[in-house]
């Protein structure tokens, strides 16, 4: 394996060996992280939460991604890629402890504790992604974001299956899988000397924040129309559907089944928008999401399944759009740009999640539900405020 620098002669093709192994770090630390919303309805029988309690759980671990700006304007300077290394090891450890903590205090340091390898490994991450990645950002975003789904498939298969043979106190027995990964990390990306841009072509803070500016607001009020839906559907299915009297095991199954379509999706999004433009994946999905989560409302028995591949074709996909719209816009200091954006991604995430478990206590889930699909149609025009196309 060749040492690579950013310093020398770029290569223009893209570089699918390294793209997959920093991916890989991305699929195992969300396989521990999305052990969250599976574990909620076991956490809110053994602490008597409050929906409201239980979604700001979410907004304890989410809210870290603050700092997300201030680790990519680092990142742009100084390598950060031991946060790439060390990611999947520190979510194995904190995400499978909350299956043994004694309060709710606990659960919500370690939560944000969470939050903070997360904001690291997302901040930094994709900037490796899109530096392999060359002129094929939209592709390399898409392999970023399968790891993430793919992992958000499996890990609710993993970890109701582990609550149910060995109860919640068996979790940390999953510790090993997060420091094997980081361990394979470490000899793979060692001889990786740096993913910065040249330093002669970076940016500083001001002159990167005037490049992303202009894609800011739009892109904040695509993400505020599609928050409330993603959060409360991403974060309450299994809760949903234990209430209506479905096993846990089939609730995580269910939320594996949509993230299967999500692999799919995020596969295939970002490659497509590389030809069709960023816009017309994003208007498609804007408009097919809200409209499959009103159906699912309506249906029921194995009709929901189809339901949940189409809702995780079309919800689940549009983060390597955006992620590769924006680092198009800020090529000198990526990691300063993504940064911004996960930020903002993630904050506002955060709190609908919040928003969406006050609906719930008020007036039950599917009217969360509801108002989150009635609200992402109403953002649709939001899409076509985005920066034009570069196919």
């Amino acid at each position: 394996m060749a040492v690579i620098d950013a310093t020398a002669e770029p290569s223009t093709s893209f570089d699918a060996s390294e793209v997959i192994t920093v991916s890989s770090a991305h699929f195992v630390h969300d396989l521990y992280t999305s052990f969250l919303a599976p574990l909620l309805p076991v956490l809110i029988e053994s602490f008597s939460l409050t929906k409201t309690a239980a979604g700001l759980l979410s907004v304890f671990y989410q809210w870290p991604s603050l700092l997300q700006p201030l680790i990519g304007h680092l990142g742009d300077r100084v390598n950060l890629k031991i946060l790439v290394i060390l990611a999947p090891t520190v979510a194995a450890v904190l995400m499978t402890l909350l299956g043994i903590v004694s309060s709710y205090a606990m659960l919500a340091l370690l939560l944000i504790v969470a939050g903070l390898n997360s904001a690291g490994l997302h901040s930094i991450g994709p900037v490796i992604v899109g530096f392999f990645s060359k002129k094929k950002l939209g592709q390399g975003m898409s392999y970023w974001m399968v790891g993430g789904e793919f992992a958000r498939t499996l890990g609710p298969l993993l970890v109701v299956s582990t609550v149910s043979w060995l109860t919640p106190r068996g979790l940390p027995w999953l510790i090993i899988g997060g420091v094997a990964a980081s361990v394979m990390l470490f000899f793979r990306l060692r001889v990786v000397t740096d993913y910065r841009p040249p330093r002669n072509t970076s940016s500083s803070w001001g002159e990167a924040y005037r490049n992303v500016r202009p894609i800011l607001l739009p892109i904040a009020a695509v993400i505020t129309f599609r928050a409330l839906l993603f959060a409360s559907f991403t974060t309450f299915l299994p809760t949903y559907l234990t209430g209506t009297g479905k096993e846990l095991w089939l609730a995580g199954a269910s939320l594996s089944v949509m993230e299967v379509a999500g692999v799919v999706g995020a596969l295939t999004a970002g490659v497509i928008s590389d030809r069709l433009g960023r816009r017309r994946v994003m208007a498609v999905m804007t408009l097919v999401a809200p409209l499959a989560v009103l159906l699912f409302l309506y249906v029921r028995n194995w009709l929901i399944f189809p339901l949940l591949l189409l809702i995780g074709l079309s919800l689940l996909s549009t983060t390597p759009v955006i992620m590769a719209l924006v680092q198009e816009r800020a090529k000198g200091s990526r990691a300063l740009a993504n940064g911004i954006y996960m930020a903002l991604n993630f904050t506002i995430t955060s709190l609908a999640t919040l928003v969406a478990g006050m609906l719930a206590d008020r007036f039950g889930l599917d009217t969360a539900f509801l108002v989150g699909a009635l609200l992402m149609l109403v953002g649709l025009p939001a899409v076509w405020l985005l920066p034009k196309d570069r196919v």
